[in-house]
């Protein structure tokens, strides 16, 4: 199963069908309806499976969030997924109601599920489209906030019996909030704290070390009645900015597991689906998804992001790339396991909506980036630095290298002024490696090993990425960062 589904990724990435059609279909073809013949109807072990690989994409897709590129879209985000949420809940029920004639009860499950947008959806798709870094971070960010209200206004909306007035739930939603953010910045920042702190006998503990901090931020979150799902990004966010040791073979790590999570997932849901009962509720789920992609989410968007001066460029690509994927289908089952009348109805209808719709959207997002000129080309990419502690020595063995649109290319070794008590010790080039004079001048491929203090580790790598950014005049010119003091009293060595 897991090779066919690595082989799947390369299919969906010459074809633009993101992956999780293919993870689906896998599933389905497993299932009772295709060759597989197993019959698998486990709505709970679906949900807590489902859940625990929520939690792992999360985790990865804080650890690759940029600080500095999510910083300004918080407010934005926060509003998509607080005000956008109970937005685009109201409509999508609505229309179900009015429209697809569905009961009002269920008309409001539904429009709860498909109201949270996908972060696996969000994070793979963003890594293809090379859009402005203040779209990424509002995107990145909501896929992570609104996880949680949405799952509070589902457990409400399948509780048996009269729900809890709206006011309740607000102050609920408000609550679980704000003690899974608290949760999750703290043990981010303590676990961050200990990682810089401790040196493990083994490189290969580092990304093991980090991802159980980042799952213990959901488990001390969810045992605190907070949000748990914000609690672990949140960590992952901190843990990722935290310049820990093993950095790049940390986020590696966490891809490889965000990509078990997705498979288990995603084929675990296809399985749970029983293709000839989505007959009857294919139309439905069409109305529905239309009303969503094009009324409740562009409502949604526009309506959240009123107090914000967006232009309506970004507002309108904001509105198409709400993307759905296994979270609406995984949430569709809490209905399921509290045996809701008309469940199952739900579960395929938000089943049909997810897979049509994500195979209109998600394929169609970077012709739309482009038409609306909101593409970003290529732009250089922060350097990658790899950083291995010296406990007994103090000091760093950090390794990167020159990418192809770095502009460290060019840049003499003395030009790189790199800080008293750093220092760039060996370069490896085309298989290789020499002890580099001042004078040596760096190319594009080229891999540094650089040894650093503990006291200058983190102005070393401050100074390598400004002139990768910025070139060898970065700092003096107000690019790349603005050198040190030591910088401008110790001059190039």
């Amino acid at each position: 199963m897991l090779l066919i589904a690595v082989v799947a990724v390369r299919v969906s990435s010459r074809s633009g069908l993101p992956s999780l059609l293919i993870y689906l279909g896998i599933g389905i073809a497993m299932g009772q309806d295709g060759i597989g013949g197993v019959a698998f109807d486990g709505a709970e072990l679906t949900q807590i499976l489902g859940y625990a690989a929520l939690v792992v994409i999360l985790a990865e897709g804080g650890l690759g969030t940029k600080w500095k590129e999510i910083k300004p879209a918080l407010p934005q985000a926060a509003a998509l997924s607080t005000i956008g949420v109970a937005v685009s809940v109201g409509v999508t029920a609505a229309g179900a109601h009015y429209l697809a004639g569905i009961d009002w009860h269920q008309a409001l499950l539904i429009g709860a599920v498909v109201s949270s947008t996908d972060a696996a959806a969000v994070f793979s798709v963003l890594r293809n489209v090379p859009l402005p870094s203040r779209l990424t971070g509002v995107l990145e960010a909501e896929s992570g906030f609104n996880d949680a209200p949405v799952v509070i206004l589902v457990v409400a909306f399948s509780t048996v019996g009269p729900v809890e007035e709206w006011y309740v739930l607000l102050g609920t939603i408000a609550l679980e909030l704000a003690i899974g953010a608290a949760v999750g910045l703290t043990i981010g920042w303590l676990g961050a704290y200990g990682m810089r702190h401790v040196a493990l006998p083994a490189s290969g503990l580092y990304p093991i070390a980090v991802m159980a901090i980042a799952v213990s931020a959901y488990a001390a979150g969810a045992l605190a009645h907070g949000s748990g799902f914000l609690a672990v990004y949140l960590a992952a966010v901190i843990l990722g900015n935290a310049k820990l040791p093993h950095a790049p073979a940390t986020r590696g790590f966490a891809e490889g597991l965000g990509w078990i999570g997705q498979i288990g997932m995603f084929v675990l849901l296809g399985l749970l689906v029983t293709p000839h009962k989505l007959v009857d509720d294919f139309v439905p789920a069409l109305v529905i998804g239309l009303i969503l992609t094009i009324v409740a989410r562009p409502a949604s968007v526009f309506t959240a992001l009123l107090p914000f001066r967006v232009p309506w460029r970004e507002k309108t690509l904001l509105s198409w790339a709400g993307l759905r994927g296994a979270v609406p289908i995984v949430l569709a089952t809490i209905p399921m396991v509290s045996d809701v009348p008309g469940s199952e109805r739900v579960f395929n209808i938000v089943f049909v909506l997810v897979v049509v719709y994500t195979l209109v959207q998600g394929p169609t997002l970077p012709w739309l980036a482009r038409r609306l000129k909101l593409g970003n080309g290529k732009e250089a990419a922060d350097l990658g630095i790899e950083s291995a502690p010296l406990e007994r020595l103090r000091g760093h063995l950090l390794s990167t290298s020159i990418g192809p649109t770095s502009r460290m290319h060019g840049v003499e070794v003395g030009e790189l002024r790199m800080p008293a008590g750093a220092a760039v010790t060996l370069v490896v080039r085309e298989g290789s490696s020499f002890v580099p004079a001042p004078t040596t001048v760096l190319r594009r491929g080229d891999e540094l090993l650089v040894v650093a203090t503990d006291q200058v580790r983190d102005a070393a790598e401050r100074r390598l990425q400004a002139v990768s950014q910025g070139g060898k005049l970065a700092g003096w010119l107000g690019t790349g960062g603005a050198p040190g003091r030591h910088h401008r009293e110790q001059g190039p060595h």
